[in-house]
């Protein structure tokens, strides 16, 4: 008799946003998921510039979400209320299509 093999979960859920801080060592982040973990760590051991840091964000949220969960996303980064932070909700892509822009985007 067979055995039926069970679908390993994903140690974590989907990604819906993301808290990017710029500390003295570098850029943070907390990953916010859709079953309320946070998901924390640092994204560069060295100062970037914050475009670079928001480049690099996008493609680790993108890259997560496509390996843990098999979904692709969209990172739509919130206007910035305060210096040296940001936020982003991350949305996933209807069906197979790749964000129209190619990824990450800024509102406001």
């Amino acid at each position: 008799m067979a055995r039926r093999q069970k679908e390993k979960r994903p140690p974590f859920g989907l990604p819906k946003g993301v808290v990017l801080p710029a500390t003295p060592d570098g850029w943070r982040h907390s990953v916010l998921t859709v079953d309320g973990a946070t998901l924390c760590g640092r994204l560069s051991d060295k100062p970037l510039d914050p475009e670079v840091a928001l480049a690099a964000a996008t493609v680790m949220l993108e890259e997560l979400a496509r390996d843990v969960h098999d979904t692709t996303v969209e990172v739509i980064w919130d206007p910035r209320r305060e210096p040296w932070t940001w936020t982003a909700q991350v949305v996933p892509v209807l069906g197979d299509q790749a964000p129209a822009d190619g990824g990450g985007r800024t509102t406001g």
